[in-house]
């Protein structure tokens, strides 16, 4: 046989046997690069070791990045019936918190921000919105890991004031059962009263049902309703920092434009982000009933 007729059957009996390793139907199947044929008389008895794959580079984190994890804390200690920022002790560290969720697609963009930047949040859900219910899926891998803790805001965001005892027990108690049907979580102690409408009637009926925290705050990016970038951005410098428990409302789209910014404003203060949960109970504290 001559050489060129040798080479070429050599050739096309080498890529018959690769083509069986692969199904026809596999489109996601690379495509198959052939060696160079040997140029000796007879191929070698035994085939060379693959090389050993290169591992897969690092994915870039986002330029988001703030943090990974939890700041450290001092030991955690029970939070008082009322709240208005966190203890001294815990330096260098903000609590930022989310409220009501009139906008699925801000809740949704609030994910993806905790995702991208490491950034620890509390949502103060208000359990009519059905954003709560359309984010579940994105949500949960974050509440089950402790960097997403959800607390209560009532089913309706009714005035808890302006209720009787029973409205108030009905407000709060439907809204710990949405947590705990949709996340398998509860929203004690933390309750948020809507327009931070509490008095000492409200937050004896609110314990009995174990919300023991009226949760307030120390400053707002005032974006329950409609804002300019200018201004919340503005509000933001004004309010984020140490020791803080801040609002912030996933109302409306602005703040969705705003969260690199709001990362530098973290970044220009050495401001790490924690729960309530972090803080109070310990980071990894099981919130699963």
């Amino acid at each position: 046989m001559h050489r060129r007729d040798f080479m070429l059957l050599l050739a096309a009996a080498t890529a018959s046997a690769t083509g069986a390793c692969t199904t026809g139907n596999d489109a996601s199947a690379p495509a198959t690069s052939l060696k160079p044929v040997e140029t000796s008389a007879a191929p070698p008895t035994t085939p060379s070791p693959s090389p050993t794959p290169e591992p897969s580079p690092t994915p870039s984190r986002s330029g988001l990045w703030l943090q990974d994890g939890p700041p450290e804390l001092p030991a955690p200690s029970a939070p008082d019936s009322v709240i208005t920022g966190l203890p001294e002790s815990v330096g260098n560290t903000v609590a930022l918190t989310i409220d009501d969720g009139a906008d699925a697609s801000v809740i949704d963009a609030y994910l993806d921000f905790a995702k991208d930047s490491g950034v620890r949040l509390t949502f103060f859900v208000t359990s009519c919105y059905p954003g709560w219910t359309d984010c579940k899926d994105k949500m949960r891998p974050l509440v089950e890991s402790g960097q997403v803790q959800l607390g209560n805001h009532t089913v309706t965001h009714a005035g808890l004031t302006s209720l009787s005892e029973a409205g108030i027990l009905e407000e709060v108690s439907g809204c710990e059962t949405f947590l705990k049907n949709t996340y398998g979580v509860t929203g004690a102690p933390f309750v948020r009263p809507p327009y931070g409408y509490r008095n000492a009637t409200t937050d004896a009926v609110c314990a009995r049902l174990g919300y023991s925290t009226s949760t307030m705050w120390y400053g707002s990016f005032g974006d329950s309703g409609l804002l300019t970038e200018d201004v919340l951005l503005g509000e933001a410098r004004k309010w984020l920092g140490a020791q803080r428990i801040v609002i912030g409302h996933a109302n409306f789209p602005t703040v969705t434009r705003l969260y690199g910014q709001i990362i530098e404003i973290l970044r220009e203060r050495s401001l790490l982000t924690a729960t309530l949960d972090d803080v109070y109970f310990g980071p990894g504290h099981n919130r699963r009933v």
